[in-house]
Formats: C-alpha cells, structure tokens, sequence
C-alpha cells in the first residue's frame, strides 16, 4: 500500500453493489473485486460462527444452502424490527449490509498500488426514509469505513454523466434508475460541470427482483398446467428467473428447464404480465415532472441508470412518455459508484488533492433539494376550551424539492395557562399533508417551559437543512428563551433499538 490518499465512492446495491475511486487526473473508474468483476453481487452466505462468504460464491448458492443466504436486504434498512438468525447469532439489515461493504474495502486493500481511504461517499435511493439512510451510515461504520457525506443515487448518475459523457450538456435531463430493489427518476438541470437537482419521485419497493418475480410467476404458472404439480423453488431459482430476464432482453422467446421438464416464456408474455410495475414507474415520472411543473418535451435526453433499467419494455415506456429514445451510457451498473467517487472528490479536503484534481473539483457545482415534506405536528383547538374538540395538524416547515440549503421559521402558540411543556414532533412525508396518521415521524421530545404564563405564549420552530443532508431542529419559548434543539444529521442519531450480536473483526470474509 502507497501513502497517497485514496477518494472512493461506494454504490450499495440492492442486487449489486460497486466501488469507484478517483484516478491522479480527477476521474472516476471502478475498481473490480478479487474475483476480477468490476460489479459485486450483495449477497451474503453464512458459513459458520466466524465465516461468511460474500458476492459471486454467495449467488451461486442460491436453491443450494438458502437458509443460510441473506440478499436483497436494502429492502429492509428502515426496518429496526428486523432481524435474521444463523448459526445462534443475530443479525440485522445493518448487519449484512456491512459485510458487503467490508467485502469491498476488502477488495480494494487487496491492491497494493492503493493507498490510504481519506474520503468515502455511500450512496442511497431517492426515496430512502431518514432511518434508512442513517442505518447505511452505520453499516459503513460497522465496516471499518468512515462516511461523512451520502449522495442519492439517481444524482451520483447524473454527476457521472456530466462528467464523462463526452460533450458539453446544457439542459434538463431525467435519470431513469431502476435497480435490484428500488426505482428512482429524478429531474436534473445540467450545464457543463454543473449539476443542479430539480426534483426525484420514486418507489422503494420496485427493482429488478419484482420482475424477476413475474418471471418465477410464469414459469410456476405454466409447470403446473404441464405437469399438475407445484414447483420446486430449489429447482427454479432467483437466479434461474434472472437468467431468464436477461436472456429475454436480447430475443422474443427463452426457455427454462424445471425439474426435467421445459417451459418457454415469451417477451410479449413477460412484458404483459410487467404492466402494472412499469406504470408504477411511469407514475412517479408523472408526478416528478407535475412537481416543477414541466412537460416531457422540456426533458433533454432520459439517461438509463441501473441493471434492469436494460429491458426492451423500459425504452418503449420511455419513448411512449417522452417520443425520443433513452441513453444509455456505459454501464448503467456503474454509473452510480462513478458519481459517488466523483462526488466524494468535490466533498474532500483539498489537503487530500493533487492540483490537478483541485482545479477539476473547482470547476464543477452540485445543487441538490430536500427530499420531502418536513414539518411539526401541531394541536389546532378549533376556538375550543375543551381538549376532546382538539386536533392534531401537520404543518409544514420545509417544503419538498426546496433549494439547499434552507432554513426557515414558524410560529406557534401555548394552548393553556400555566403550560410546562410543549410537545415537539418532526414530521416527513413525500406529500404536502395535514393528516398526522399520513406521516412519518422522524423525531419527537418535550420542551419544558416555565409554568405561570397564560395561554398564547409565542413557540418558535426552526428547520434548517444543508446540502450534506444535516438538518437541525430548534423549538424556541420566545418570552423564557428556553430551547430544544435536535440534530437529526445523518450519522449522528441514535442507535438502533435492535442490536445484533456481530463483531465484523472476528469475521472471516471470503
């Protein structure tokens, strides 16, 4: 290992998870694995107490040793509930998504022309909960890599595409990203280096795997009208059903073998049967462009992100919405790990950069906005002394798709005399609401004020949020001064409820 400072970016995938770093020039090339690819399956084998297999080996044993194989996991993040039981030890989606993220480090080390990791960006789906991404944060801890900065994956994409595309870009660009496990479009303007997001809408739980659902669907359909019996999942796998999608994307029929017998499935089959997935996604590009108020014909060019995003049925959707063909440039599989490396230059210390990468840094620019609605949950007394006629409300504080960074303050009011606290809710949602059942709630606490007052007393709330994903929240007694204040920084929240019982260090990771 040389003593230069390394930059890397990571794309934890759903499926496939990549690593990048920056070249002594400032551009951005993956970094394949031991096992020569330059893509990395997340999947995870157990073998025993100490060792887990992690990547391609793993994926071959799917149908072989599935009890002990733990995939597709990202699905999970948000879900502190969750946890998974091998070999008398515990583990959680923060758990397993480590072990992939300490494979790559792994690999990474293993080249001894490497240096040093100074600077590590991870990136995330658009539509990821504040817990989801705070859980990936401290996966990456867990795994022995210090991440300051998170960058959603659909604008890594886009950076990537600036940068490398090969020509000036002026304009606004969509980035259709459809992963393993969740589907992003985000809305971006782009001129020359930079990058400025307008706005991203997408789905958490749509990703290649629920096509290669529909794919197990049909061949288990058709089996069972050949042979009246059901069919045997150890015979027909996830990766069996992915072979299949695959092969489907380059001619109109392909056959798979069950248990002896054949059973061939046709595109047009597949793509029927896909219908109401792709206008789930042709929803959220509905509503991206509905946001900021555009029309397709306003969209430059549609940049294909993501493995799945390959689909012949993909491209029709795409030229049906927006009459022009998408673009697809390199490899949709890593252009999310290149614009995290890049991003992770642009973040790093300059101490950590050569000139020649601080004056290509100095040139670009990267505009991001708030990924939802962020409000306080509110009592509203409808002129009422009685507490049975209240209502809990939702206001918002930051809008959805605003300009970072912001900070903006309302106003609120004590509801009774002598009141000595108030009950303070932070609220998240990917819509404009009121209804407080309709919303997440992100954080919530007391602030105590001083009693003896009379109803009316002036409350002040403060959301500030920063275009590194750092939102602080102030709840202020204008007249005492008292305050609480949160700090709801991704990275800095509090520890899971659920705790596993995995030391990374005594893993042995193959």
């Amino acid at each position: 290992m040389t003593d230069k400072k390394e930059i890397i970016g990571i794309d934890l995938g759903t499926t496939f998870s990549a690593i990048a770093r920056i070249t002594e020039g400032c551009k951005s090339e993956i970094v394949p694995n031991q096992e020569g690819d330059n893509i990395t399956p997340s999947v995870v084998e157990f073998v025993d107490k100490e060792t887990v297999v992690v990547g391609r080996s793993a994926k071959d044993s799917i149908g072989v040793n599935d009890d002990n194989i733990r995939k597709e996991v990202k699905r999970d993040m948000d879900k502190d509930d969750v946890t998974y039981e091998h070999f008398g030890l515990t583990h959680t989606p923060v758990t397993i998504s480590s072990l992939i993220l300490q494979k790559l480090k792994k690999d990474f080390e293993a080249n001894e022309a490497h240096g040093e990791i100074c600077t590590v960006v991870v990136t995330y789906p658009a539509n990821f909960t504040n817990e989801a991404r705070e859980n990936t944060v401290k996966a990456a801890k867990k795994a022995g890599l210090e991440v300051e900065y998170l960058i959603e994956e659909p604008n890594a994409a886009a950076l990537a595409y600036a940068a490398q595309s090969g020509k000036e870009l002026h304009g606004r660009y969509g980035i259709y990203d459809l992963g393993g496990g969740t589907f992003d479009f985000t809305i971006a303007t782009i001129d020359g280096q930079n990058v400025d997001i307008n706005t991203s809408y997408g789905v958490q739980e749509l990703g290649g795997k629920d096509f290669d659902k529909v794919i197990f669907d049909i061949v288990s359909a058709k089996y069972t009208e050949k042979t009246g019996k059901e069919i045997d999942p150890q015979e027909f796998t996830s990766n069996d059903a992915e072979d299949l999608k695959k092969r489907l994307t380059s001619r109109d029929k392909a056959d798979a073998r069950v248990s002896g017998e054949v059973v061939s499935v046709t595109r047009e089959e597949f793509e029927t049967k896909s219908s109401n997935l792709i206008s789930q996604a042709e929803n959220a590009i509905s509503a991206a462009m509905d946001a900021i108020d555009i029309k397709p014909s306003d969209i430059n060019d549609v940049i294909l992100v993501g493995g799945s995003s390959r689909m012949p049925m993909v491209t029709q959707s795409l030229k049906g919405v927006f009459d022009k063909d998408p673009v697809s440039f390199g490899n949709p599989d890593e252009l999310v790990a290149l614009g995290a490396a890049l991003y992770a230059a642009y973040k790093s210390d300059s101490r950590d950069l050569n000139p020649l990468q601080r004056n290509a840094v100095g040139a670009m620019r990267i505009g991001t906005v708030a990924p939802y609605f962020f409000g306080k949950i509110q009592v509203d007394t409808k002129g009422s002394d009685n507490p049975d006629d209240w209502t809990d409300i939702v206001t918002t504080v930051i809008k959805k798709d605003s300009k970072l960074p912001i900070e903006r303050t309302i106003s609120g009011f004590t509801l009774h005399d002598n009141q000595t606290g108030i009950d303070c809710r932070v609220t998240q949602s990917l819509a404009e609401l009121e209804d407080p059942t309709m919303v997440r709630v992100i954080w919530e606490g007391t602030l105590e004020v001083p009693g003896g007052n009379p109803a009316g007393m002036e409350i002040l709330t403060t959301y500030a949020y920063s275009e590194d994903g750092r939102m602080r929240c102030k709840f202020e007694d204008v007249q005492s001064g008292t305050t609480k204040d949160v700090d709801l920084t991704i990275g800095q929240g509090a520890p899971s409820p659920v705790e596993d019982d995995i030391d990374n260090d005594k893993f042995t990771i193959e």
